[in-house]
């Protein structure tokens, strides 16, 4: 049942209403979410980190602008390469975006892969606003270069114990992001990572679909993503004059493609590497949504997934009072 024009939760200090799906890369969140928000005169806000830079298209499987054109979208193509957008800017993106989504008198449905900055939004995370310092920065992937990412990862479970706890040491970025924020400001990174009520009530929907199954959708959608231009989207933005080095490049299927650019690799190798590397990050996925997670409702991807996840958000938006005329 949509919402209507005369929703009385949209107006006053009450909650609002957020609709979360999540679930591991190439699930098929995408398709689902757009028939969903097309059912329920929702709009859809991208919490995917890949999704927000211009000309990386074909490597972040980003819904096409014709997906785009059949409801409206959010914080899709909003910066270019080189300005990296991180927890922050995110945050406080997101919080506007939903705003503008209620403001519509339209459904929020938060849509992606990411966990921090999914988690940031539903549990309105106090994330550290601290400008980036360059030449701290450069530094700091400079000891890593010499120390290993795994040795750098340790001296911050030394400064910072629950905030390396939070955080893969094959993440570079976010290690080096935490002691950045660490030296910047002389307190724990965790520490300033807060935790507020959030605005919203919210719903959380988690899509699945058995191992092998997801793993055979990977495998097609790097196919794809190889026979539909992805070399020339990485030529592209390397003629374009992006730093090959850029955190953003870092992201699977670029560094792998630069990496074949440069002379380093195969192409078939490089291939190998986004199929291996996918299915690492399918895993570390896992960490933030949890199968037995209470918060969060499963459903296992199937014909008629999209009218049980219609029906229950429906009944809950019921329940919650969020449909009620008059």
């Amino acid at each position: 049942m949509p919402l209507t024009e005369e929703v009385r939760p949209f107006s006053g200090n009450s909650r609002r209403p957020l609709v979360v799906i999540v679930g591991p890369t190439a699930v098929g969140k995408t398709e689902i979410a757009i028939r969903l928000a097309e059912r329920l005169r929702g709009e859809i806000v991208s919490a995917d980190s890949r999704l927000f830079y211009r000309g990386m298209d074909i490597g972040t499987a980003k819904p096409t602008l014709d997906e785009r054109a059949r409801v409206p979208h959010h914080l899709i193509d909003v910066a270019d390469p080189d300005r990296v957008w991180n927890l922050a800017i995110f945050h406080q993106a997101a919080r506007q975006a939903i705003a503008k989504v209620h403001a519509h008198r339209h459904l929020p449905l938060l849509v992606g892969g990411t966990g921090q900055y999914v988690h940031s939004v539903i549990e309105d995370w106090r994330v550290p606003a601290v400008k980036p310092d360059a030449r701290l920065r450069e530094a700091l992937q400079a000891w890593a270069g010499e120390i290993g990412p795994h040795a750098l990862h340790a001296r911050l479970a030394v400064l910072d114990p629950p905030a390396a706890s939070g955080i893969d040491y094959r993440n570079l970025r976010r290690t080096v992001r935490a002691l950045e924020v660490i030296f910047r400001t002389g307190r724990r990174f965790s520490e300033q990572q807060q935790r507020g009520e959030s605005p919203y009530r919210t719903l959380i929907l988690g899509l699945s679909r058995p191992r092998p199954e997801l793993y055979r959708r990977i495998d097609a959608r790097i196919d794809a993503m190889l026979a539909g231009g992805l070399v020339e989207e990485v030529r592209t933005l390397l003629a374009l004059g992006f730093d090959r080095d850029l955190p953003t490049f870092s992201a699977i299927g670029y560094r792998e493609i630069i990496a074949f650019l440069d002379g380093e690799i195969t192409l078939e190798q490089a291939r190998a590497l986004m199929e291996r590397r996918t299915r690492q990050f399918v895993r570390r996925q896992a960490n933030w949504f949890k199968p037995e997670d209470p918060n969060i409702l499963w459903f296992i991807v199937g014909a008629n997934t999209v009218d049980e996840m219609e029906q229950e958000i429906s009944a809950w938006l019921k329940h919650q009072g969020l449909n009620e005329t008059g």
